[in-house]
């Protein structure tokens, strides 16, 4: 089978459809899936991020998951497999699945998904910077998604919550739910943001905050957080 047919036969298989986030839904092929990791990466898309940094985002994302220690990391688990979603957010208004769950088990898997990522078009409107209201948009993701006894929410920012509820009163809720949620900080606006982070918003098993001192420095920020993440506990 071709490379791309193959590609979107396996993303078709687990791909959810969440227009409707908190109603109920038949259970699906995807969620007979187990996995060893469910990751959701949350992107910010508030205005304090232009389009050439959301880009250096995307295009590091992309990088990290075709590095050969994340896809020999992607296989060391008792499944041999992850499951990824990709939220883009900004307020509490604007938050939309950029990519659904999709099943990484295989170094093909990795790099066809770090293209996609790397590839991937700003699909939201700008608006405040609304934390606690993405943890909320990926928490109900993660309530869809395949079987794992993980689930975390990677949250990548460059601000501070500035819209919406409280967000260390949302990151509690969700730790009592079993989620873990790490951080990638961009400080090229706050530079004590990952202090901020570690305080209000990180929580669960495990949690860990990366600061990258600036957009040019994600690409390998974001490499050794997903290595981190996917090699947690569970993983060898």
């Amino acid at each position: 089978m071709p490379r791309a047919r193959k590609w979107n036969s396996r993303v078709a298989a687990v791909a959810i459809s969440l227009l409707a986030l908190t109603t109920p839904s038949p259970q699906i092929e995807a969620q007979t899936y187990e996995v060893d990791l469910a990751l959701v990466l949350a992107v910010d898309c508030s205005f304090s991020v232009d389009f050439r940094e959301f880009a250096l985002q995307m295009k590091g994302l992309g990088e990290a998951f075709r590095q050969p220690d994340v896809k020999r990391a992607i296989t060391l688990g008792n499944a041999q497999r992850i499951a990824v979603s990709v939220v883009q957010w900004s307020d509490e208004s604007n938050q939309v699945i950029a990519m659904p769950w999709t099943i990484l088990a295989s170094e093909e898997d990795a790099d066809l998904f770090g293209e996609t990522l790397a590839g991937m078009p700003r699909k939201l409107a700008e608006g405040g910077t609304s934390i606690s209201s993405a943890l909320l948009y990926s928490a109900a993701l993660l309530s869809k998604a395949p079987s794992s006894p993980r689930h975390v929410i990677d949250v990548s920012s460059d601000g501070r919550n500035n819209v919406g509820v409280p967000v260390n009163a949302v990151r509690d809720r969700l730790v009592a739910q079993g989620i873990t949620i790490n951080a990638l900080t961009i400080l090229n606006e706050w530079p004590t943001l990952n202090i901020y982070f570690e305080n209000q918003v990180v929580g669960g098993e495990g949690n860990f905050v990366i600061p990258a001192n600036d957009y040019a420095a994600y690409s390998e920020a974001i490499f050794r957080k997903l290595l981190r993440e996917i090699t947690g506990p569970g993983i060898s």
